[in-house]
């Protein structure tokens, strides 16, 4: 399976975006998640979603502005973002095929795409 984040751009402080991640094959019956990596930065987590969209984690400092949600006939996942900082500035990342319970770590993932970059000026 391969996945390819796309829907980044250059925004200003607090506009929104809306990320897809279409699969080319199925993932319904996997979990998913978003990270990020900032230049000099390790990859970090920013949300997950069950494969039956039944519970959703963030990180903190997204909590209230970015929602992620699936849409498993169309095998893709999205993240839309809102109330963008100059912080969220980074290449973002789709993953699934969770292996284990620590959504957070990326290596908990078996499947990556391409990222892409968002970045939100001041």
């Amino acid at each position: 399976v391969q996945l390819q984040a796309s829907g980044g751009g250059l925004v200003q402080t607090g506009d929104s975006l809306r990320l897809s991640c279409a699969a080319s094959g199925r993932i319904s019956s996997y979990s998913a998640a978003w990270f990020r990596q900032a230049p000099g930065k390790e990859r970090e987590f920013v949300a997950r979603i069950h494969w039956s969209s039944s519970s959703t984690d963030y990180e903190d400092s997204v909590k209230g502005r970015f929602t992620i949600s699936r849409d498993n006939a169309k095998n893709t996942v999205y993240l839309q973002m809102s109330s963008l900082k100059p912080e969220d500035t980074a290449v973002y990342y789709c993953a699934a095929q969770l292996r284990g319970t620590n959504y957070a770590n990326p290596n908990s993932y078996g499947y990556w795409g391409r990222g892409t970059q968002v970045t939100v000026s001041s």
